[in-house]
């Protein structure tokens, strides 16, 4: 049978529907609790047709892992900081994430429920696998820059940095709740973004342009 442009384009709709319905699904419900025929009534479509495109209620939650990440490193990747000062190129880089995580709080919600999970679905996904790898390198090459002109301290890697900007970036949106209500500030207060924003950046630049930390002495 001959596939029609028309019914492709259909189908990827189709597709494209579900997986931002799971995604909120997931979401808010957990892997446990989010219920496939939930999402089928959200959806213009049926949970048999759910289970035809993605293959079952797991496979349709690494699907949605797999959009949700292919979103950020595809942005990472994109970023053109190869001809900026490495200083500013490493506050692009952290301020990219910062306006990713705030704008996709269901990302941040993800994550925080795969890592309940001890991440066993993420490490099933063979598109997950090496995805981070491209990331790193420009992480990576911005150190390079950095070191070579004398301005970047030598002893911590592009995992490192990308360590520090997601835990600033991830814990703002998934402790917001908890950080209000014992110490009484919003951290995504509009009010407060630029401030927020501004220091996630002067934190990393600190930290890189710092000399190297010198044994205690006994």
């Amino acid at each position: 049978m001959t596939v029609t442009p028309e019914r492709t384009r259909d189908a990827d709709r189709t597709r494209a529907e579900i997986l931002a319905v799971a995604t909120e699904e997931f979401a808010h419900s957990g892997y446990a609790g989010a219920r496939v025929d939930v999402i089928a009534a959200k959806t213009s479509t049926t949970k048999r047709m759910i289970y035809y495109y993605f293959g079952g209620k797991e496979q349709l939650y690494v699907a949605v892992l797999e959009a949700a990440y292919l979103r950020i490193r595809s942005l990472e990747t994109q970023l053109d900081v190869e001809y900026l000062d490495p200083v500013e190129a490493v506050r692009e880089v952290a301020g990219l994430t910062f306006d990713h995580h705030e704008a996709h709080p269901d990302f941040v919600r993800l994550v925080s429920i795969e890592n309940i999970h001890h991440g066993e679905h993420i490490a099933r996904s063979s598109v997950l696998s090496g995805l981070a790898n491209p990331a790193l390198d420009v992480l990576g090459g911005i150190l390079e820059r950095g070191r070579a002109a004398g301005r970047f301290r030598d002893d911590v890697d592009a995992l490192d940095v990308h360590q520090v900007i997601s835990g600033f970036c991830i814990f703002r949106t998934a402790n917001r709740h908890t950080f209000g209500a014992l110490f009484g500030r919003d951290m995504l207060d509009p009010a407060r973004r630029d401030h927020q924003r501004a220091l996630i950046g002067d934190l990393v630049v600190a930290w890189l342009s710092s000399p190297g930390a010198e044994p205690l002495g006994v």
